[in-house]
């Protein structure tokens, strides 16, 4: 092992491979920011660039505009709730907010602190125990994903207002049924596809997300005047400062360090990727902060923003774990690189790390070295992206509506996404003034794909029967966290009653004495 990291270091550290990191890292970056074009896309357009590097090179070159997507989605997330790219959505949650109360500068520069935590703690954890983590990764089986998906269901709470849970369950669901739309995994067979040859393949997770929260963001400023609005301050101090107090940090660091942790965990499952994680990070933070701090929760609180930021940049780097060691892509991202070793003659799998060393070490220290660039790069660059802001609403909002719809066409070039796009606007605009949650939808329609083929191979292979939810030890864990989860908001309320009781029972009893 140590003979591959210093063969791995000296191939990260040649002059070249540090040149494809900071290549990588800078075109990643500006890629991610782009509403749409998200890190597969970005991964795509670098392959024809690859070809004429060694593997090493090529791998490094490609796993820098990865992260570098990630680290930079964030960017269009916070400053105009347009999510670069699907694991970037729950930053706009709170991240837009905190753009809109002055404070744009503290909240990028927070994202980059987090994403570099993430990163940094990943590449770390990926380093000392990639390959025992792959064993973990091959000892879950589909009633153990099942049962994590039900436990990502539960953080639905998270995602809902004070008294509208009722509310962001029937949007969770709502997410699930769209989720059902397009060709069933497991018999092949369309369904709810009313015919339409162009829903076979289902509805775009990015489409969805463009529609509910951009293109709705947009059209909702229109219907309340806002898009008249010129009288915009041209100067900086508008963006707010960068600058974090000693009180904020120790508020947030706690946050970072356990969903980096959390992050790379999901990240190390094949298939979880960095969207789930984001949104299981964000609904356990919610939950564990103290009610004063959980009111704030989608309204700009830094915990909101901290937690995504650290879990999805963990999470790319936890996605290596699967793929170097298993040859089995953690995601969308991953198996764009896993076609491109392939294409270099090399194999991914348990072999990796003996036959081509330089390649899987040099790699994962790569990461790391990524990770200070991609902060470099970032924070004095934040000054002149927030400058977004202060482009006059007249003109902000058709950029928006043109990158939004551009990027949606990017990903499949056909008309029908934009049709579908408009018609899923209208539908969140009725919603959201009905004062429906959004983000429960995304939830579900995430998890739904997910959630049902585990449950049909579970099924399949208990013979139709349910057993399969206590039979294993570790699903029947994670269903115990499940209901466990689901229940302590109750017990919460029914305690707090009971409390309340008591209190106004002693308040009697004085007043009659």
């Amino acid at each position: 092992m140590w003979d591959g990291i210093f063969t791995g270091l000296t191939t990260a550290i040649a002059p070249f491979n540090i040149l494809m990191v900071v290549v990588g890292c800078f075109c990643g970056t500006f890629i991610g920011m782009l509403p749409g074009l998200g890190p597969i896309s970005a991964v795509a357009l670098m392959i024809p660039i690859t070809y004429g590097l060694d593997p090493s090179s090529g791998i490094i070159l490609m796993a820098g505009v990865y992260y570098g997507a990630v680290f930079g989605g964030s960017t269009s997330s916070i400053l105009i709730n347009a999510p670069g790219c699907s694991s970037t959505v729950v930053t706009a949650f709170d991240g837009y907010p905190l753009a809109q109360q002055g404070q744009a500068g503290k909240a990028l520069a927070l994202a980059a602190y987090c994403s570099f935590t993430g990163g940094t703690i990943g590449a770390l954890i990926l380093l000392v125990a990639a390959p025992a983590l792959a064993s973990v990764s091959l000892s879950f089986q589909s009633s153990d994903y099942f049962a994590l998906m039900v436990l990502g269901l539960t953080a639905v709470a998270a995602f809902s207002g004070k008294g509208q849970v009722l509310k962001a369950l029937l949007m969770t669901i709502f997410g699930l049924m769209i989720a059902t739309i397009g060709t069933d995994a497991i018999s092949g067979i369309p369904r709810f596809t009313f015919g339409n040859i162009d829903l076979i393949d289902g509805i775009s997770f990015l489409l969805l997300a463009m529609a509910t929260f951009a293109l709705a963001e947009v059209v909702m400023a229109v219907l309340k005047g806002e898009h008249k609005d010129e009288d915009v301050p041209m100067d900086m101090s508008s963006l707010g400062s960068m600058k974090l107090s000693k009180e904020e940090v120790k508020q947030v660091a706690p946050t970072a360090a356990r969903s980096s942790l959390f992050g790379f965990l999901v990240g190390v499952l094949p298939g979880a990727g960095a969207t789930i994680a984001a949104f299981l990070a964000y609904g356990i933070e919610r939950n564990l902060s103290p009610r004063a701090i959980k009111e704030k929760f989608g309204k700009g609180a830094l915990r909101g923003l901290a937690a995504p930021e650290a879990a999805n940049n963990a999470a790319s780097t936890g996605s290596f774990v699967p793929l170097l060691t298993l040859g089995i892509p953690g995601s969308g991202t991953t198996a764009i690189m896993l076609g491109a070793l392939i294409a270099y003659g090399i194999q991914p799998g348990p072999r990796l790390f003996v036959d081509n060393p330089e390649v899987f070490w040099s790699v994962i220290i790569s990461m790391y070295f990524g990770n200070i660039v991609l902060l470099i790069l970032n924070l004095p660059l934040i000054p002149y992206i927030s400058r977004l802001l202060i482009i006059p609403r007249p003109i902000l909002i058709p950029l928006i509506l043109f990158f939004s719809i551009t990027g949606v066409y990017l990903v499949s070039f056909n008309s029908f996404d934009i049709e579908l796009m408009v018609l899923i606007t209208v539908a969140a605009i009725f919603l959201r003034l009905l004062a429906f949650p959004m983000a429960p939808m995304l939830l579900g329609f995430i998890l739904g794909g997910m959630m049902e083929t585990n449950l049909s191979r579970a099924l399949i292979i208990s013979d139709g029967s349910l057993a399969f939810l206590w039979q294993r030890p570790l699903t029947a864990l994670i269903m115990s966290l499940a209901v466990l989860a689901l229940m302590l908001p109750v017990l919460g309320r029914l305690l707090g009653f009971g409390r309340l009781n008591t209190e106004s029972m002693a308040v009697a009893d004085k007043g009659e004495g």
